[in-house]
């Protein structure tokens, strides 16, 4: 992009959203700053920024609108806390590839909604250039080729759960996974798969609970021709067309009692019959199972063989629920919002700050199966907009119907208000000493000042006011 036409376009967004400053910085793949230029206020391009606030930005991959040196959502930035900062980020094919960068501190007025819905739309010329003119690719997610997978996140769970995956992705020993419906069970019994030796064969998955009980046993380990009525022919089960590969049970709490003894022999012998024949056949194949029942109480109330669960439960991998590791959400919101705008070949959305302080509030019982489907459902929703909105969401997240409106912006005009109206008040009543009006209301000279300065409270002229009028 041309520099005088970068220039017109930061003049017009500043000019369009009042700021004192605008600036756009790019990244390069390691999240370092290649360039920048701004407009406004300060000549020195470093000056004025907040870099914690940027960071935010960039991690999260949603905009940051920070009010008097605090998020909508309650986040503290690190410094320049009189500002208003309103910070979007350039997101191409998944991967940050620079910032909008928006403060003002004359005025004690938040950017709003409005001015973030138009800040998005006045971008949208620097976002072009930037998708292409450069090849930004998926950046890499944990380790081990892990990237591309909904394992993402920074949540001391996820990096143990990432940890374990490493150590037994080349070994021979059976895993059991457990966890709720929706945690990602079988998407961790791939990874261990695609990461290990076994990379080359087949994974073959197959649900316990989702056939009829007198099809599993032929599903799993296959019949010969006259068997039963309709064995037409001889047919391999799915447990021999996993050999060299990996073995996927799920819901392996479902498996009937006679299908347990079967499997129990097929991994102590690893040989197989199938159905009516007298042949065994020898089978190589990794066993992964997953449940999300509770298999010690099925052990205990008879439903499961005590046998079988000690052969399986060799190595276990604990999924915990979403809600217990809420620092991962944010990772999968911006999974599944680049993977659906792909899909539907639509330009890259964002949350409104309302939206996500409910996403975030939201107990997830679904698990990422619901957050997955609650994000192809806003975007449906949504149609053109930039912006998913609170009135997008389900009235499970938003059971208020809570919908946008300016007020939900008022707080912190309101909390403006009140300080000036308050302080105005207190230097009045101590006849305009800031030494005295800071001790009695318990701020520091120095936050008194700040405040003064934010609110344009000219101590000096209103004590010569004060003492005209007395004459």
């Amino acid at each position: 992009m041309k520099r005088h036409l970068l220039l017109d376009i930061l003049s017009m967004i500043k000019k369009e959203i009042q700021s004192d400053n605008v600036k756009v910085l790019v990244l390069n793949e390691k999240k370092e700053i290649i360039f920048r230029k701004g407009l406004g206020s300060s000549q020195n391009e470093n000056e004025h920024l907040d870099h914690a606030v940027i960071q935010k930005c960039i991690e999260e991959k949603q905009p940051a609108n920070i009010y008097g040196g605090r998020g909508l959502s309650g986040w503290e930035c690190s410094k320049n806390g009189s500002k208003n900062i309103l910070c979007l980020p350039f997101i191409i094919e998944g991967k940050p590839a620079g910032v909008l960068y928006l403060d003002r501190s004359d005025s004690p007025d938040p950017f709003t909604l409005q001015d973030l819905e138009l800040l998005i739309v006045l971008s949208k010329p620097i976002q072009w250039v930037l998708k292409n003119g450069q090849k930004f690719q998926e950046a890499a997610t944990g380790k081990n080729g892990l990237a591309g997978s909904l394992l993402r996140g920074r949540s001391g769970a996820l990096k143990r759960i990432i940890t374990l995956i490493d150590r037994v992705k080349d070994c021979e020993t059976p895993v059991f996974i457990c966890g709720e419906s929706g945690t990602g069970k079988e998407l961790v019994a791939r990874a261990i798969h695609q990461n290990g030796t076994r990379r080359n064969g087949k994974f073959v998955a197959v649900n316990c609970g989702s056939l009829p009980e007198h099809l599993l046993e032929s599903e799993l380990f296959g019949y010969v021709r006259g068997a039963f009525t309709g064995a037409l022919r001889n047919r391999p089960g799915l447990v021999e067309e996993a050999n060299d590969g990996t073995f996927f049970l799920d819901e392996i709490g479902d498996l009937p009692l006679f299908l347990q003894a079967k499997l129990l022999r097929l991994l102590q012998e690893k040989e197989i019959r199938r159905i009516g024949a007298n042949r065994v056949f020898t089978v190589n194949g990794r066993f992964i199972s997953a449940t999300n029942k509770d298999i010690e109480r099925e052990v205990e109330c008879g439903n499961f063989r005590k046998d079988l669960y000690y052969r399986l439960k060799i190595i276990t991998i604990e999924i915990p629920p979403l809600r217990e590791r809420k620092e991962d959400l944010l990772f999968l919101l911006d999974y599944f919002l680049e993977r659906y705008c792909g899909d539907m070949k639509r330009e890259r959305v964002y949350f409104s700050p309302g939206a996500l302080e409910l996403l975030m509030d939201y107990s997830w019982p679904g698990n990422v199966r619901e957050l997955q489907n609650e994000i192809q459902r806003c975007l449906v929703l949504t149609g053109e907009d930039s912006l998913i909105k609170e009135e997008y969401l389900s009235p499970k997240i938003n059971p208020g119907a809570v919908k946008f409106s300016k007020s939900n912006y008022e707080f912190y005009q309101a909390r403006a208000e009140f300080e000036k109206r308050f302080l105005s008040q207190a230097l009045a009543r101590w006849n305009y000493s800031r030494t005295k009006t800071a001790e009695e209301v318990g701020l520091s000279r120095q936050g008194l000042f700040k405040l003064m300065k934010k609110y344009r409270i000219d101590a000096n002229k209103r004590r010569e006011t004060g003492n005209q009028k007395k004459r």
